[in-house]
């Protein structure tokens, strides 16, 4: 009826006959300490190895004697762990007073300490420069079982055609309804020449503007774009109702950035009727531009999607991945 072994039943039922009138009956098994026995590892000899030779599991077994399948036991059963160790920046005590100084200064002072806020930072552009690609070296796409496999060339996988682009960013300004009321994308700037064609082939005809880039962008070129573009821009996009603010021109610590004192950057900011300054964020700081901590990846992975053959089709679509990228997702980085 139970579908057990009869021997089990014979078992049960001896068991039963045995145990005196008036006491639980106690069938479990009676076998102890039985099986093979697992090798007992003292984990103190673990800190005895070198780190150089913990970096693998397989590393840490022939240091230690033992087979790999009981370092995997121990992992499972949590008696050692995996760590993921990255280089930090070596940080000297100016670099750290740099930082909180560079913090203390993005608290709101107005209701401090009683409410202790950051600022919202909506006079901050972010500026950046960024490499775009036409291409990735590895690309993962998905088929079917009747497709062939896609082919990609080019002569060299070294050089795959690339234009830095310049962007500065701000947040978005909403009104109480949710509406925005101010473009927080001030530009898109590629460095990029026009040059004439030097011989005839089959795409142009001697003579004819090439869109070229700029393959050595130094602080010259720099300084250039920053009053010959990015000022103009923020002039022609700040909201008039917040003129009279400071507007803070956010930079990382580059050896091609410009000085925040730089006399020529000062004379064009103002003579654009707004208060502009240039600043740098801590040197050696985690990233604090918004441009790094997000915008960047998302902008080179909806400009892969429109797989350009040459410069001008890489400027283009990285400018309409710039322009189709939404203000809620530049608010929320």
């Amino acid at each position: 009826m139970m579908s057990i072994p009869a021997q089990t039943i014979r078992r049960i039922w001896a068991i039963h006959k045995s145990t005196p009138e008036g006491e639980d009956v106690d069938v479990s098994h009676k076998k102890i300490n039985c099986g093979r026995k697992r090798l007992q590892i003292n984990s103190l000899r673990v800190l005895e190895v070198p780190l150089q030779q913990r970096t693998t599991l397989r590393s840490l077994s022939s240091a230690l004697g033992v087979h790999r399948a009981s370092l995997h036991r121990m992992l499972k059963k949590g008696v050692i762990r995996r760590h993921s160790n990255a280089i930090k920046p070596l940080l000297k005590d100016d670099n750290k007073r740099a930082r909180i100084e560079f913090c203390l200064s993005m608290v709101d002072r107005t209701n401090f300490p009683h409410d202790a806020r950051f600022i919202g930072m909506y006079n901050y552009i972010h500026i950046d420069e960024k490499w775009f690609y036409m291409s990735k070296k590895k690309e993962t796409y998905y088929l079917l079982l009747t497709e062939e496999d896609p082919l990609r060339s080019c002569q060299s996988k070294k050089f795959i055609g690339k234009v830095m682009f310049l962007v500065a960013m701000a947040r978005p300004r909403f009104d109480c309804e949710g509406v925005e009321i101010f473009n927080c994308k001030i530009g898109v700037f590629p460095f990029v020449t026009l040059q004439e064609a030097q011989h005839r082939s089959r795409n142009r005809d001697v003579g004819t503007l090439e869109m070229k880039p700029i393959t050595s962008v130094t602080r010259e070129i720099v300084k250039d774009f920053l009053i010959q573009k990015v000022i103009p821009a923020i002039q022609e996009k700040w909201p008039r109702s917040r003129s009279e603010e400071v507007i803070f021109i956010q930079q990382d610590n580059a050896r091609t950035h410009v000085n925040p004192n730089d006399e020529a950057f000062q004379v064009a900011a103002t003579q654009s009727g707004l208060d502009i300054r240039l600043v740098c964020q801590p040197p050696n700081s985690p990233d604090m531009n918004i441009l790094d901590l997000g915008f960047f990846n998302v902008i080179q992975s909806l400009q892969y999607k429109e797989s350009p053959r040459s410069v001008c089709e890489l400027v283009d679509a990285v400018i309409k991945s710039f322009n189709n990228y939404s203000f809620q997702s530049v608010n929320y980085v």
